[in-house]
């Protein structure tokens, strides 16, 4: 656990460094700034190449959203959440306290807003509370979406991180302009907590608005299937007792010992392949 929870507090800490940090260092650098499209760029980048990297080991997360959107599909268990989360927050604000140190040594260095989120006149385009809640609801959720149908059984593998890292490029070239784009309650918090004031006043509306894109949608369909495959392997446990027939005994007895065998070998095959159908419980990651 503590290689999986290391793994998080890593890839957050290169998430909210690599963005952010160039959202403050060189997104509006003197004539050759990198600009919205430069930042969203390089935050897709950090999620990409920390997914290939450390998704092997904890999962890929980096973000609370995503930790609660797997374990609402059905994918993560429940219990390692407030860890995960934890780890990630954790993650965020040494990041954050890194790129100040790293910011606050140039001469006519200004806090400024430290790329952290905000509405109301603390929006890039002055944009309201419900125009920024909106936003982040429906960008965290078509942000999950990505996430779990790339990370499928069934989707191409070894793709899903390059899926995923485009997905948030995306994502911040809409969203910019509203919010400075969070979709990640940990990257806000750790940019708030340096900037104060109003940035940890307004932090609570990140909270809310990833919870609410991630609780119980993405659920109800991963439900209805697992519920399928357990009646479908229910009736393959009665099919396989009717095989070996009601009359054990008296086959025993009066039956050649090979017709026998056969019955029992033929249950065993019906047994295993109705038991494939199961989905194994595993920690989902974008390499999968």
């Amino acid at each position: 656990m503590l290689s999986k929870l290391s793994s998080e507090f890593l890839g957050t800490f290169w998430l909210v460094l690599g963005g952010c940090g160039s959202a403050v260092l060189a997104g509006a650098f003197p004539n050759v700034g990198i600009g919205f499209a430069g930042v969203s760029l390089a935050f897709g980048l950090t999620v990409l190449t920390g997914a290939y990297a450390l998704g092997p080991i904890s999962g890929g997360h980096f973000n609370p959203a995503v930790t609660v959107g797997l374990w609402a599909g059905g994918r993560f268990p429940g219990r390692d959440i407030p860890a995960y989360v934890v780890a990630q927050v954790v993650g965020a604000i040494v990041a954050a306290g890194v790129l100040f140190m790293i910011a606050s040594g140039k001469p006519d260095f200004e806090l400024g807003r430290f790329a952290a989120n905000g509405f109301g006149e603390h929006s890039p385009g002055g944009y309201s509370l419900t125009a920024g809640l909106i936003t982040e609801i429906v960008m965290t959720f078509m942000f999950l979406i990505v996430i779990l149908g790339a990370t499928h059984r069934r989707a191409p593998v070894g793709f899903a991180g390059l899926a995923i890292g485009l997905a948030l490029t995306l994502i911040h070239l809409i969203s910019i302009p509203v919010t400075a784009t969070s979709v990640n309650p940990a990257r806000s918090t750790g940019t708030a907590v340096f900037v104060g004031g109003w940035a940890i006043a307004q932090l609570w509306m990140f909270w809310i608005a990833h919870g609410g894109s991630t609780r119980g949608w993405p659920r109800l369909p991963e439900c209805a299937r697992r519920r399928a495959e357990a009646r479908h392997y229910r009736t393959g446990m009665m099919e396989a007792r009717d095989a070996i027939g009601e009359h054990d005994d008296a086959d025993r007895r009066l039956e050649p010992w090979r017709v026998y065998l056969h019955r029992r070998r033929h249950a065993c095959l019906l047994l295993r392949e109705r038991s494939t159908l199961l989905p194994r419980r595993r920690m989902q990651h974008p390499l999968h």
